[in-house]
């Protein structure tokens, strides 16, 4: 049978298990539209989940992206005897090693991912509650296995009942800056650092309108876009990687995603840039979340100016601003890269949950969680990370 049929002939709502979980009932949702009230209404009460989980983002990137790679939405609400949510898990159902496996929304896109838990529940979620969660998305679908990654152990000081369940570490970590509310510059970046990018950035002062600014309007948002999407072409050919953001629909997403409003100000993506009357010197871009800003994607000018270090500059004036406002935290997303590393010198812990629904599934769930401690063996063994980084490029 095919992911739509099967997405066809399952039942809407299953129910039956312990009478000890909260969880009474499960409903699987295939069409954004039929659960978007649900979404909304856990994201205006207390609630756990990352700003990647809101449905602003995740609806763009479903709409331009999952549907362009015919990944279908599966999106799990678990309910109390009353018919309260208790959370929601957006899901997609796809094709993995010859399995139907069902993921996060967002793929490659979102840093974090979660369930949204409505936060009275997730601080006092059980190994019974995510029994009955797991039965219940059994019970409702044909799905082989659950691949659920890069999911926080916390967030917001709050813990992610998902790692009750078998897991292993993700393959790469998330290089993170804590932030103590009025706290001195200086905890946050240090002095010396300070002196070093202030005067690199003397350079830049004596351009002509330099400025650092967080894009607001519609317009402003475009001409940074349009400014990006042509360079960044350029840099990542220059660095021989892949161009990611050629791929079907992803310009689209994040275009609509940062033109898109979110509660409490802002947009679903923010972009700050670094800019002069002559041109655009760089930008950053990125999800808030509070009290948590993550980046996502960032450039940087192909003019001379880009010998001063624009985008360290960028990123200082970017944290300094989040820390006013209260921020508590920051990061740069996955990955260890040098630049990450002089700012952000803690990591998040993150894990990766594969959970068979099948018996095909348990064989696919053996070779998926094989993989992935596999790559991220290699990736925190640095001679044989060196030697993966030459063999791509040997094959490139």
């Amino acid at each position: 049978m095919t992911i739509a049929a099967a997405i066809q002939s399952q039942p809407a709502t299953a129910t039956a298990w312990s009478k000890t979980s909260r969880i009474a009932g499960i409903d699987v949702f295939n069409d954004l539209g039929q659960v978007e009230t649900i979404w909304r209404s856990l994201e205006r009460q207390p609630h756990c989940s990352t700003p990647y989980q809101r449905f602003d983002f995740l609806g763009q990137w479903q709409r331009q992206v999952g549907e362009r790679e015919n990944l279908l939405p599966f999106i799990v609400v678990a309910r109390d005897a009353e018919h309260r949510p208790l959370l929601l898990l957006p899901l997609v159902l796809g094709h993995e090693h010859g399995v139907r496996t069902a993921s996060f929304m967002g793929g490659k896109h979102t840093t974090y991912n979660m369930a949204l838990w409505d936060q009275e529940f997730v601080t006092g979620a059980t190994a019974l509650d995510l029994d009955a969660l797991i039965s219940g998305v059994r019970a409702g679908s044909e799905i082989d296995v659950l691949a659920l990654q890069r999911q926080p152990v916390r967030w917001r000081d709050l813990p992610n009942p998902m790692a009750m369940l078998p897991h292993q570490a993700s393959v790469n970590d998330c290089p993170v800056m804590t932030m103590e509310p009025g706290a001195a510059p200086v905890t946050r970046i240090s002095n010396s650092f300070r002196r070093r990018l202030k005067g690199k950035e003397r350079k830049l002062q004596n351009l002509p309108g330099y400025r650092y600014d967080i894009a607001t309007t519609d317009a402003e948002i475009e001409r940074l876009l349009d400014w990006f999407f042509r360079v960044k072409p350029l840099r990542m050919a220059e660095q021989k990687l892949p161009n990611v953001f050629a791929e079907p629909g992803v310009e689209d997403f994040i275009r609509n995603a940062c033109m898109t409003p979110v509660a409490g100000g802002g947009r679903a993506i923010d972009v700050h840039a670094l800019e002069c009357d002559e041109e655009i010197i760089a930008i950053f871009a990125g999800v808030a979340g509070g009290d948590r800003f993550s980046m996502m994607f960032n450039t940087y000018t192909m003019s001379e100016n880009s010998r001063y270090s624009p985008g360290l500059i960028l990123l200082r004036y970017i944290i300094d601003h989040y820390a006013e406002h209260g921020y508590r935290a920051f990061d740069l997303g996955i990955g260890s890269d040098d630049y990450k590393r002089q700012f952000c010198k803690s990591d998040e812990p993150i894990f990766d949950c594969f959970v068979p629904l099948s018996l095909r599934g348990k064989l696919a769930t053996a070779a998926m969680s094989g993989l992935n401690r596999a790559k991220h063996m290699v990736k925190h063994n640095p001679a044989l990370f060196h030697m993966a980084q030459r063999l791509r490029s040997a094959f490139r």
